[in-house]
């Protein structure tokens, strides 16, 4: 479906459900939100850390508080037949990877044929990570030519935040330093952001080397 149809069609029914369930979600669990996104039309927020499946939704809860409409990447399969609106409708972007061209290039293609993209991704990858960072978030937002933002979760405190704007560079090592000085600035004793820091180090002293 072209984009234009996708924006000009009335959003489902269950879309507007699920998204006032997800903002009441959000509210009534008390979240808070330190530090807001940037002041920009397109952007990978990349978020950590990956703990929970409820991830997704405070981080939806918190920007929609801001106005922000958050998108995510899902197997084409999910955007077939009954529920294809209603994954739009929801900001879902369809990955086929059985297609010409990997995931980077499809999404970067993505970014290029709309005028505002907040793209939110588990930069960790999964639940079950040590906390080092996944470097996929990184190579679709320097294909695309947009900041990273990123986003932490203390789920302790019921907070979330989003810090500055972060531009790739080329040097992963350097940028991811920088993000992790960032995370850490924010739970400086969380184990998993000492392991993104740790990683950044190593990859740093592998690019020397």
């Amino acid at each position: 479906m072209p984009l234009q149809s996708v924006a000009s069609r009335k959003p489902t029914l269950l879309s507007r459900v699920v998204r006032w369930v997800i903002f009441r979600l959000y509210r009534w669990k008390g979240w808070k939100l330190d530090g807001g996104l940037p002041d920009l039309k397109k952007f990978v927020i990349a978020g950590a850390p990956h703990t929970s499946n409820w991830d997704f939704v405070f981080f939806a809860g918190a920007t929609q508080e801001l106005g922000i409409q958050p998108n995510f990447m899902g197997k084409h399969t999910l955007f077939q037949g009954i529920m294809r609106n209603f994954m739009l409708d929801m900001g879902g972007i369809p990955i086929d990877r059985t297609r010409r061209g990997n995931v980077v290039e499809q999404i970067a293609a993505e970014f290029g044929q709309r005028d505002e993209l907040a793209l939110v991704i588990a930069a960790e990858g999964s639940r079950t990570t040590n906390g080092e960072w996944k470097s996929g978030f990184y190579h679709i937002a320097q294909a695309a030519g947009v900041p990273v933002v990123p986003a932490w979760v203390n789920n302790e405190t019921m907070v979330l935040g989003f810090g500055p704007p972060i531009m790739p560079t080329g040097d992963y090592a350097a940028d991811l330093a920088k993000i992790a000085a960032y995370m850490r600035s924010k739970l400086p004793d969380y184990e998993r952001f000492k392991a993104l820091e740790a990683q950044a180090v190593r990859l740093k002293e592998e690019g020397d080397a």
